[in-house]
């Protein structure tokens, strides 16, 4: 309950006192403009948000603390009143969490008394706008990288403190990554868990003397001195790569030889403390090499700095070399991971360029969105006591859709959703197959005909009675939701540069009949209004508007001042 911004409590003893904090409301919350230059978002922090309010309620801890922030002229019977919040009449329906979602399009529509259902703003906005942000970005990364190269997120130093950490491994994961670094964020959520060596362990050895060496074969037996079958194996690699064994460092093998011991059948090797072609890469083979004699075999290896597209192809033809000449069939296959501030553009040049990667750690670019460090979530009033709500703006971006609608995804022959179609709550469903009349939003006198193959009701009811009242999926079946989603979108608006805008428009009225100059039509506007709303899919276009309208705007801002 006090997880709260103190100006929302404040509009809440105004209902209070003017005795309308029971009647009935609506809230929408929705973003104004596609992510990342993008089209689309990817829904995420629903289940959250659930959780946020079966447990809403003032503590009275809350409340003796807002008593002591709130003007001391506060009614105390306002506080009494809150003590008895909660949000046992509140419904909210919402998109599934994990599906691709459009610019104002409702993520999630939230009903019950005024008051409570403006106390929410705050949790939900917080709890839903970075978890689909991060998610989003992850999901553009996993389109870059493609299907098979697997991702890990690793930015748990890099984020925004402890919960942002924990959030950008579980919506990272929901957007695609396949493992996180983070430890917690695995025990919690259930991601698997990854990680490899740093520096600083290669960095601490300085010669084989500082190792314990013996290493039992995997079939068992007596322990055999590791770091002496390595030093033979380095010679041998050497030669065959044509470089010096006096060229590899020595604290770098014994470090490899030591996590070769400690974790004979996880080993890996970062390969770039020193120099990788003549060091760290022969370093590792020949540890990787000592241990296939003995039974293991080695998981994989990572780069962390310099041309790792290019390095990568290097190493690759250096280990189906050396499975070719020492006749170890699985060496040519060895996993090469990389790291080091990748961001998108990295992923490009890697598909540009071609390369030999199966693992890329994306932490600084992936968890603080520096390409776009907010989403934009918004939380609207569209509906008081049965009646519409629309906000009237300067800002013609900011204008709201008023009323309660239902949302419907119309796909097209080929199973790409074209439009996602808003209609009154009332007016009854579109169905496949049916002629639909479209109006657009910020043209005048446009209207387009389409045909769907397929119409997909967007909203589900998940919350009724101050309980969640649909069974919520796990986080893997979120994540693979998501990834059916994504696949599902056309290659037009998958696309991540330039992409074609996707339509999301409202429907024609074509249920009522309303007197010349009424003003109930969609959402309880006229249809000239109705025509003067911003075009989402455009939202820099100049939009015409009505006398009535203008006469209407001119009124609202001379009465603000």
């Amino acid at each position: 309950g006090i997880f709260e911004q103190l100006g929302l409590v404040s509009m809440a003893y105004g209902h209070w006192r003017a005795g309308r904090h029971r009647v009935p409301a609506a809230a929408e919350l929705f973003f104004r403009r596609p992510p990342f230059r993008g089209s689309f978002a990817l829904g995420a922090g629903l289940a959250e948000g659930l959780r946020a309010l079966r447990a809403f309620r003032f503590s009275a801890a809350d409340v003796a603390y807002l008593r002591s922030v709130l003007p001391s002229t506060t009614d105390d019977a306002f506080f009494e009143y809150l003590a008895t919040l909660d949000a046992s009449e509140v419904t909210v329906t919402a998109i599934p969490e994990g599906s691709v979602i459009f610019p104002r399009v409702p993520f999630l529509q939230v009903k019950g008394p005024l008051l409570v259902v403006q106390l929410l703003e705050t949790t939900l906005l917080c709890l839903v706008s970075y978890a689909s942000l991060v998610a989003t970005n992850a999901a553009r990364f996993r389109l870059l990288a493609g299907p098979d190269t697997k991702l890990m997120e690793m930015g748990l130093r890099r984020a925004q403190g402890p919960d942002g950490a924990l959030s950008a491994s579980k919506y990272s994961y929901i957007g695609g990554f396949d493992s996180t670094s983070n430890i917690l964020a695995g025990k919690l959520y259930g991601i698997p868990v990854r990680g490899t060596i740093a520096h600083s362990f290669v960095m601490s050895f300085r010669c084989l003397e500082e190792v314990q060496p013996r290493l039992p074969p995997r079939a068992g037996g007596d322990p055999v001195d590791l770091a002496g079958l390595a030093v033979s194996w380095l010679q041998r690699v050497c030669e065959l790569l044509q470089t010096p064994p006096s060229k590899a460092n020595q604290g770098e093998l014994a470090a490899f030889v030591s996590y070769a011991v400690t974790f004979p059948c996880d080993f890996q090797g970062l390969l770039d403390t020193y120099c990788v072609r003549r060091s760290g890469l022969p370093n590792f083979c020949a540890v990787a090499l000592a241990l296939h004699q003995l039974g293991y075999q080695a998981i994989g290896v990572r780069l962390d700095s310099g041309d790792l597209a290019q390095q990568s192809k290097e190493i690759r033809e250096v280990f189906r070399a050396c499975g070719a000449h020492f006749q170890v069939p699985w060496f040519g296959t060895i996993p090469i991971a990389v790291s080091n501030d990748i961001s998108e553009q990295s992923l490009e040049e890697f598909r540009r360029e071609g390369s030999e990667i199966d693992m890329i750690g994306i932490g600084t670019n992936l968890v603080t969105c520096p390409l776009q460090p907010s989403l934009g979530c918004v939380y609207k009033l569209v509906e008081v006591n049965g009646s519409p709500c629309l906000k009237l703006t300067e800002d013609e971006e900011k204008m709201t859709i008023p009323g309660m609608k239902a949302i419907y995804r119309l796909y097209d022959a080929a199973g790409h959703p074209f439009m996602d179609l808003m209609a009154l709550e009332e007016e009854p469903s579109p169905s496949a197959g049916q002629e639909l009349g479209i109006r657009v939003l910020g043209r005048l006198e446009e209207t387009t005909k389409v045909i769907p193959s397929t119409v997909e009701p967007l909203h589900r009811t998940y919350f009724r009675d101050g309980q969640v009242c649909e069974p919520l999926p796990s986080l893997p079946e979120v994540r693979t939701h998501a990834q059916v989603s994504l696949s599902l979108l056309s290659p037009a608006h998958r696309q991540l540069h330039e992409p074609q805008s996707y339509p999301v428009r409202p429907a024609l009225p074509t249920s009522h009949s309303h007197a010349p100059g009424s003003a109930t039509g969609f959402g309880g506007l006229s249809k000239a209004t109705m025509d003067l709303l911003p075009d989402p899919s455009c939202p820099h276009s100049q939009v015409a508007v009505t006398e009535r309208l203008h006469r209407l705007f001119l009124e609202l801002r001379q009465g603000s001042h």
